[in-house]
């Protein structure tokens, strides 16, 4: 009976082995399970987060994973909107991993609230003066619009797709899902240049505030800039890690290294940006407030090291990568740069989160490093056991990649050579 909810023609693991792989994720997700009901029974004491430390761990998470989910509303802008039609055979991924970065980032922000029963005063007492409260509404609305696309994909299950109704319901949520992708990618450029634009305001924080364009901070634009080009890579990361675990081909490479080519000049063209904004910033922003640029870096730990890490490392070498035809197509310098471009979104989103708070802003002040407290950790390790559950049953039990029977059939048997038949003697003609 398992067997026929798999995909048709797919082959999976058996279900014991299945079990003992979910089974293992299930025990970290149940530990983050714990740490979060312990945040909303005792209060936010069980976290270290002080009068420093309002955003802390979580955050970081929070805005990352937002960042990561990037290649949702990416991969479907270019697929639905701009008409790169090579991309369908991966945006049923995309959007799983969209949907679960997007999931994990409300559950954090549950958790950060402390009081989950009263999120909805977000909604129903809204300061409108707040770009928190955008990204609230644009945070939920986008949500919505990923379960409205990964919807289809769960009634294509051999076994739903058998009632009349779900089958065409599929159908034609298939034929109007452009709609929904140019919903994503507004909602998406909002929330994530207000995420930025939080930063990017902070007066008090010399580390974060930048100049801009009327009522936008520079960092607004670069936010949204770096979950468009990242984004991609962290699709592609999982993919191959999926690839990888299965032993199976599932995507064509033609279509990886297309979707790679764009987030590498993505990731090129912002990276260029970043690096114009931070020496604007270090040269004129910074002194006029009265810092050098030293001051910025000048603790054991928030060394000059994350900014070489975030342009140099994270930046330019993942971009010349994969704009570099011989680089995308050699799988090895292929998920090497989707890597590296990962950890470099990554730390941009850390720097902005926490290094802004532990620079001393005060005469009396001096460096405040931040050390989680186990719950924080627990419960930032939760989305990513939640995310390996989810990807793991939608695999094994919706055709998630079109392409995979055809990748990974049986190579026809070559056809036996011809023989030339043998010419019995008495039939050979006479030698003259």
């Amino acid at each position: 009976m398992d067997s026929a909810l798999f995909p048709k023609g797919v082959k999976r693991c058996p279900t014991w082995q299945f079990a003992l792989w979910i089974g293992a994720a299930g025990i970290v997700l149940l530990w983050g399970v714990y740490a979060m009901l312990l945040c909303w029974l005792k209060g936010l004491n069980q976290t270290n987060m002080n009068d420093y430390y309002g955003f802390a761990l979580w955050i970081w998470a929070d805005l990352a994973v937002i960042a990561l989910g990037g290649g949702a509303f990416f991969t479907g802008f270019l697929r639905y909107l701009v008409g790169k039609d090579e991309l369908k055979n991966i945006i049923n991924f995309a959007v799983i991993i969209g949907f679960i970065c997007y999931s994990s980032a409300l559950l954090i922000l549950a958790i950060d609230v402390g009081q989950p029963l009263r999120s909805w005063f977000i909604f129903w007492h809204a300061n409108v003066h707040s770009m928190l409260t955008e990204v609230a509404f644009c945070l939920s609305c986008y949500f919505a619009v990923l379960t409205i696309e990964f919807l289809p994909l769960i009634l294509e299950n051999r076994q739903i797709d058998k009632v009349p109704f779900f089958h065409n319901l599929s159908h034609n949520m298939h034929e109007i899902m452009a709609v929904f992708a140019a919903t994503g990618a507004f909602l998406s450029f909002f929330h994530q240049g207000s995420l930025g634009g939080v930063a990017g305001v902070l007066f008090g924080r010399p580390f974060a505030f930048r100049e801009g364009l009327f009522i936008w901070p520079w960092t607004f634009f670069l936010f949204t800039w770096s979950a468009a080009a990242f984004g991609p890579c962290f699709t592609i990361f999982l993919l191959k890690i999926t690839e990888k675990i299965t032993k199976k081909k599932l995507v064509r490479d033609s279509t990886v290294w297309l979707l790679a080519k764009i987030s590498g000049w993505m990731i090129l063209t912002y990276i260029i940006a970043k690096t114009a904004d931070t020496i604007y910033w270090l040269s004129v922003t910074a002194p006029a407030t009265g810092y050098t640029a030293g001051f910025f870096y000048d603790n054991w730990f928030y060394n000059i090291g994350w900014l070489i890490a975030e342009i140099v490392v994270g930046g330019f070498i993942p971009a010349l990568i994969l704009i570099s035809k011989k680089g995308r197509q050699n799988p090895t310098t292929l998920f090497v740069a989707v890597l590296l471009g990962v950890l470099g979104v990554s730390i941009n989103r850390w720097v902005m989160v926490l290094q802004v708070m532990a620079i001393p802003v005060m005469p009396f002040d001096t460096w405040a490093l931040y050390y989680p407290s186990w719950q924080e950790v627990a419960t930032t390790v939760l989305p990513v056991a939640y995310g390996i559950i989810l990807v793991s049953l939608s695999y094994r039990y919706l055709p998630v990649f079109p392409n995979e029977v055809e990748l990974n059939a049986p190579p026809e048997p070559a056809p036996a050579p011809e023989v030339e038949p043998d010419v019995p003697a008495e039939a050979a003609p006479a030698q003259a």
